[in-house]
């Protein structure tokens, strides 16, 4: 079993391997489906410990860690894609410690860089300490959490395992930094993709009535949905219009075709979600009709996926169990955060804990909001990270799985 005391040094002994980790993946800031730079060397680095892995659709892996002796089956977690926008060779403060690779296109905006880093050097400990633990530790890494292509391929390998429970850390830069979230419940938005478009018949902008103009259909649908909204859902739930964008027409004397409305919901109930979804259509079908226009729906207008919901019992073990290595007053409650996770769909397949890492540092500049150039890590917090996972692996083995 890891002793308390154990987890503590073995994590400081692989701290500067885990913030060599956390540099070198954010050079390699790749946009899935593309991560072969980065795909490839977090599997070099499974080689390099002499962790057995299998491929994920696309550049993923998924590792194996056997105790060869009965007790529960632990997954652990880590994305690694990067997002398509630049970075500022600058955080909130001062210069930040590393770019990417190329920052004019791409960027770690997000933090899964940290991501991989913690989950890298827990491995490293718990693969060179196995005759210390009983059961099975998976390590899963996936890239497109960002845009949706990483979970088709690591859902058909989840479905050929057996996992009691899944683990995995997000950093956020809404905690201040040296603090973890692991209570139980929704932690983190569902999503639902927005995006339509309005079919009318463009023409001469002199003479409206003689085309079928779907600017204002789209403008009409905007004061439709929010109506809607506002009268249809659940005053005790939530569920976010965020309507980003509506285009239609380039020049002033031209009615054009198609107008197009995008944006996204976020929501806490799948309930309530899946009746926002059901009011999408039935306010943009009926709008349409009103203008006499017909309405198409992109792919990626879809429910995209549900809540990353926390569960009870392994949200407690953990909040019990992780002050055990850490300092006072590190484990902490939070608000959910509003931004959508594929790593819901893991928890809705094997229950579990996401935790929320704090990295808000306003002495190193590490608070801007995720997604935004300025976006930067405060590397002193993963050991945090490192301890916690490898914590709430040893006190699953020691308190045992959820019951059914």
């Amino acid at each position: 079993m890891f002793t308390n005391e154990f987890i503590k040094q073995a994590a400081a002994e692989v701290n500067d391997y885990v913030i060599e980790m956390r540099r070198e993946m954010h050079k390699r800031a790749e946009v899935a489906p593309n991560c072969v730079k980065a795909g490839q060397f977090i599997r070099d680095q499974l080689d390099a410990m002499g962790i057995p892995w299998e491929p994920v659709e696309t550049h993923g892996c998924f590792a194996t860690l056997d105790s060869g002796r009965p007790g529960p089956h632990i997954g652990l977690r880590a994305d690694f894609d990067a997002l398509p926008m630049p970075e500022d060779e600058c955080n909130l403060k001062e210069k930040r410690i590393v770019m990417s690779d190329t920052p004019d296109k791409t960027c770690h905006g997000c933090g899964h860089d940290a991501h991989t880093a913690m989950l890298l050097g827990a491995a490293k400990i718990i693969s060179s300490n196995m005759d210390k633990l009983d059961g099975v530790v998976y390590l899963a890494f996936e890239d497109g959490e960002e845009n949706g292509t990483g979970w088709p391929g690591m859902e058909k390998v989840l479905k050929t395992k057996q996992i009691d429970t899944f683990w995995g850390i997000h950093v956020w830069s809404g905690m201040d930094s040296g603090t973890i979230c692991v209570q139980a419940g929704p932690r983190m938005a569902g999503g639902i993709g927005v995006d339509l478009t309005f079919v009318g018949k463009g023409g001469h902008g002199s003479r409206p009535d003689q085309s079928i103009n779907p600017v204002f259909c789209a403008a009409n649908f905007l004061n439709n949905i929010a109506v809607a909204f506002a009268n249809q859902i659940d005053a005790n739930e939530t569920v976010t219009l965020g309507i980003t964008g509506i285009q239609g027409g380039e020049v002033s004397n031209v009615i054009p075709d198609t107008a197009r409305v995008f944006g996204s919901f976020r929501l806490f109930s799948e309930k309530e979600g899946e009746k926002a979804f059901k009011i999408l259509h039935e306010v943009a079908d009926h709008t349409a009709a009103m203008h006499h226009c017909t309405v198409e729906y992109a792919p990626n207008c879809r429910i995209f996926g549900g809540p990353t919901t926390n569960d009870e019992y392994y949200s407690g073990l953990a909040e019990a169990a992780l002050p055990e290595v850490l300092p006072a007053g590190t484990v902490v409650k939070a608000e959910p955060w509003y931004a959508s996770e594929s790593f819901g769909r893991y928890l809705a397949m094997s229950p579990g804990v996401f935790a929320h890492l704090g990295i808000n540092n306003p002495e190193k500049g590490t608070g801007a909001a995720h997604h935004n150039s300025k976006f930067d890590v405060d590397e002193d917090v993963m050991i945090i990270g490192v301890m916690s996972t490898l914590k709430y692996v040893a006190a699953v083995i020691e308190k045992g799985i959820k019951k059914a």
